[in-house]
């Protein structure tokens, strides 16, 4: 069985250093009447020069949708899980306070087409059909409009049965994993992050800010894996993120300001 991932063996290669120096928005460039993940704030953010973080969900006929939560109240008021809709039907549904609607991944992809990097975060939980929703994020990568999706994308989870999914199935993807050290302090979180990174095998990191700075993703990018944030909400944080990470994911105030 091979080593977990410590302080000593390099991950090989370099395939995620695109990461290195971006901005990232978290859920697009969202604010009053433009709602996160809406089209409207993909947008936003291309239009501040920022890179892109969205997360994905499955549906009833598996495809992949792009929303947060798993069910629907909070940002459309209507009730239900979104696993129980097809994707046609979300596609009708509005998202609360403006003209926007539930994005499917192909239509989001064929909006960015390539202008700037996507961060996919696959969502999960413990008893979740997770090798569906991976093969719907990568069945519409592969089925981009007139061949391979043009720009740079990373596919990431707090879970690492999708690095697992897409080390197996899809190797050319870039996958991260997702992990807190602040919500998972001592030993048995430093335990858990040790055992999801030698499972994942992930290219990239994504840490929460508000651990940092923190010798696992320290040492982590010793080894020479980027590291994004998140979330930047604040100047403060901001500061912190540039400091000891890579890649800011920010909203709201700890987004950098325009011409700065």
């Amino acid at each position: 069985m091979p080593s977990s991932p410590s302080g000593t063996d390099r991950p090989t290669g370099n395939r995620a250093d695109w990461l290195r120096g971006l901005e990232v928005a978290h859920r697009g460039l969202h604010g009053p009447g433009v709602p996160e993940n809406s089209c409207a704030a993909f947008e936003a953010a291309i239009a501040h020069g920022m890179a892109l973080e969205c997360d994905v969900q499955l549906t009833a006929d598996n495809e992949a949708v792009v929303f947060h939560d798993f069910t629907l109240e909070r940002l459309t008021g209507h009730p239900g899980a979104v696993i129980d809709h097809t994707a046609a039907e979300l596609g009708a549904i509005r998202l609360t306070d403006s003209a926007e609607r539930i994005p499917s991944l192909s239509a989001m992809l064929s909006l960015v087409a390539g202008r700037t990097p996507i961060l996919i975060e696959v969502k999960s939980r413990r008893h979740w059909p997770v090798a569906r929703l991976c093969a719907a994020v990568e069945r519409a990568l592969r089925t981009y409009p007139g061949g391979a999706y043009p720009g740079h994308i990373g596919v990431m989870s707090f879970d690492p049965r999708v690095g697992q999914w897409f080390r197996a199935h899809a190797p050319q993807r870039v996958r991260g994993l997702i992990y807190s050290e602040y919500e998972k302090p001592g030993l048995a979180g430093a335990i858990e992050r040790q055992v999801a990174v030698w499972r994942a095998r992930p290219d990239f990191l994504a840490c929460d800010v508000r651990a940092l700075p923190a010798r696992f993703t320290a040492r982590q990018r010793a080894r020479g894996l980027p590291v994004t944030t998140w979330t930047v909400r604040t100047p403060e944080l901001r500061q912190i993120a540039l400091a000891h990470a890579d890649a800011p994911t920010a909203e709201g105030a700890g987004v950098k300001a325009s011409g700065a």
